[in-house]
């Protein structure tokens, strides 16, 4: 049963751009000391900050109040550290919704064509060390996890972690000179600058804000 703050911030939050800008506000989850977490709505309000996963079930919870489909988007990457977004469809647009430490991995507007268009418009922004999107699945939490207690839980929801890794990807393929050239203009990047992160990235039209709190990283 949700409570009354719950439901007070669910009927606030009635579309994505609201909840987007609910988690830009939130500090990211940087797991402190070693101790990782994956927190339900609940735990994410009791705590006040967010990873990219923790962002997508919120946006999941509250958005399904709403009429939209629990759904995210799960990202596997060549390093293995995958990203999870929250989508969602605006007449026959798809959009998303996420929290990142990286600017280029948060909101898309609603402007794409199909699930495989948005998971590409990523791929750029990926890039970094090591990072390349290989693959991508579009999955309603709802329907996967029946019964489990996702939403609400005060304890950590690793099934749902276990889930996404389990369930089966779409490849996505990137061009592999494309992918190494934005690798050397990363390091390069960094190189110069050591603290921040780049936005040079094309397409930014298609994002949705950034976090202002972050904008000294970038």
């Amino acid at each position: 049963m949700l409570t009354r703050t719950e439901r007070r911030l669910i009927a606030r939050l009635n579309t994505p751009a609201k909840v987007q800008r609910f988690l830009n506000a939130l500090p990211y989850n940087n797991e402190p000391h070693g101790r990782a977490t994956l927190r339900s709505f609940r735990g994410v309000m009791k705590h006040g900050c967010a990873h990219c996963l923790e962002a997508a079930l919120l946006a999941a919870v509250v958005l399904e109040h709403h009429g939209y489909k629990p759904r995210v988007l799960s990202f596997e990457s060549a390093d293995h550290l995958d990203h999870v977004i929250f989508v969602y469809q605006r007449g026959r647009r798809w959009g998303s919704v996420a929290r990142s430490r990286d600017p280029g991995l948060h909101g898309r507007k609603p402007v794409f064509k199909t699930p495989r268009a948005l998971a590409l418009s990523y791929a750029d922004p990926y890039v970094d060390n090591t990072g390349r999107v290989t693959g991508y699945a579009v999955v309603d939490v709802a329907k996967e996890m029946g019964t489990y207690d996702w939403r609400h839980a005060d304890t950590n929801i690793w099934k749902v972690e276990r889930m996404l890794l389990d369930y089966p990807h779409h490849r996505l393929k990137t061009s592999d000179a494309r992918t190494k050239w934005l690798r050397s203009r990363y390091k390069a990047f960094k190189k110069e600058h050591p603290d921040k992160k780049p936005l040079w990235y094309r397409g930014r039209e298609r994002w949705t804000a950034l976090p202002v709190g972050d904008r000294a990283s970038w």
